[in-house]
C-alpha cells in the first residue's frame, strides 16, 4: 500500500481526500483542534501548521505523496488589512508547505512516483474585489508549485489545484444559507459551488500513476468560473 500525509486532513477538502485516500492507502492525516472521526486505513494526528514541524510526526521511510490543504478566507478592502495579517497567511499557505516538503523530500524520493499537491484558489486567476489578501498568499503557492516542480523532476511531481468557492467549514460564513449558496452558485457556469469531493477526486488523480507525466500545473476545478464567460 502506498503512504500519503495530508496535512489540514480535519475537515472539507482535506476529510474528503484522507477517507477517500484511505480506501486503498495508509493516510496520516494531522488535525489542528478537532480530531475527526475514525476513517479506514487513516491515522489522525495533531499538528499546528504555523508553528509544529512535520519532523515531529512518526512518518514511514517513504512517502507516496503529500498534499497541503491549510487556508485562509480572509476578505476585507485592501486598506484594513495590516502587514502582520498579510505574513501570517503567507506563513500559513506558503512556509508551511515549503517546510513540509523540505522536511520529507527524502522520503518522496524514496518512492518511485512521488508526488506533491498544494491547493490555491480561482482568485489568482480571476480578479474579484477584497481578496488583495487571499491572492497574495495564493498567488506564491502557484509560483512555489511551479518552481518546486523544475527543482525535485524528475523524482517528484509538483502540482497545484485552484478551486472556486466549495462547501466546506472554510468557507461557510459565505454560504450559510441556502439562499446564499443558490446565488453564488450562479455564480459558476455550471451552476452550483463545489463540494469537496469534487477537489478531493482531482488531487487523487494528480497523486496517482495515472498523472505520471503531469507535473508544474495549476488545474482549475471550479466549475467553469475561471475560463468561461456566462
Amino acid at each position: 500500500m502506498k503512504n500519503y500525509l495530508v496535512i489540514g486532513a480535519s475537515s472539507g477538502i482535506g476529510r474528503a481526500l484522507a477517507v477517500m485516500l484511505g480506501e486503498n492507502s495508509n493516510v496520516i492525516g494531522t488535525y489542528f483542534s478537532n480530531e475527526p472521526a475514525p476513517a479506514n486505513n487513516v491515522t489522525y494526528v495533531s499538528f499546528d501548521a504555523l508553528n509544529d514541524s512535520t519532523s515531529t510526526i512518526s512518518l514511514p521511510e517513504t512517502l507516496d505523496g503529500i498534499v497541503y490543504c491549510p487556508g485562509s478566507i480572509n476578505l476585507k478592502p485592501f486598506h484594513r488589512f495590516s502587514e502582520d495579517e498579510i505574513l501570517d497567511d503567507i506563513r500559513l499557505q506558503v512556509t508551511g508547505g515549503l517546510k513540509a516538503v523540505q522536511a520529507n523530500v527524502k522520503a518522496l524520493r524514496n518512492a518511485s512516483d512521488a508526488s506533491v499537491v498544494f491547493v490555491s484558489t480561482v482568485a489568482v486567476q480571476r480578479g474579484f474585489a477584497y481578496h488583495t489578501q487571499v491572492a497574495i498568499s495564493k498567488g506564491a503557492v502557484e509560483g512555489m508549485t511551479k518552481a518546486l516542480a523544475a527543482e525535485l523532476a524528475p523524482h517528484v511531481r509538483v502540482n497545484c489545484v485552484a478551486p472556486s468557492l466549495t462547501d466546506t467549514q472554510l468557507a461557510g460564513r459565505l454560504i450559510n444559507t441556502e439562499e446564499k449558496k443558490e446565488a453564488h452558485g450562479k455564480a459558476h457556469p455550471l451552476g452550483r459551488v463545489g463540494e469537496p469531493e469534487d477537489i478531493a477526486n482531482t488531487i487523487a488523480f494528480l497523486l496517482s500513476e495515472e498523472a505520471s507525466w503531469i507535473s508544474g500545473q495549476v488545474i482549475h476545478v471550479d466549475g467553469g468560473r475561471s475560463t468561461l464567460n456566462m
